[in-house]
């Protein structure tokens, strides 16, 4: 390998860091939804992971408080899900489909 391989290679994976900065950027910004109980359950996630919203139907708090509990539980889980979901889709487009440990 020349010297000059060497250094196309580090501006490509540069610009691919680059690129996977601008993907963390922008998936951070985005939401996803889930919910649960017939939609009695409702939340919304960012691509960081991170519970945005939590909306209860008035009709659910008249069930039992356990149930109440794993609908949010259950909500919050395909959330979570659906996000990581949107940042490997995200992540895989911006790669090109190359596996990168730890991202995705």
């Amino acid at each position: 390998m020349s010297i000059g391989d060497l250094g196309n290679i580090m501006k490509q994976a540069q610009q691919l860091q680059e690129r996977l900065s601008q993907v963390q950027d922008t998936v951070a910004r985005r939401t996803v939804e889930a919910a649960a109980g017939g939609g009695m359950v409702k939340v919304v996630v960012n691509g960081k992971h991170e519970l945005l919203s939590l909306t209860l139907d008035p009709a659910v708090l008249k069930e039992d408080v356990e149930l109440v509990q794993d609908l949010v539980i259950a909500a919050v889980n395909e959330g979570i899900r659906n996000a990581q979901k949107m940042v490997a889709e995200e992540m895989t487009k911006a790669t090109g489909g190359l596996k990168i440990p730890g991202l995705g």
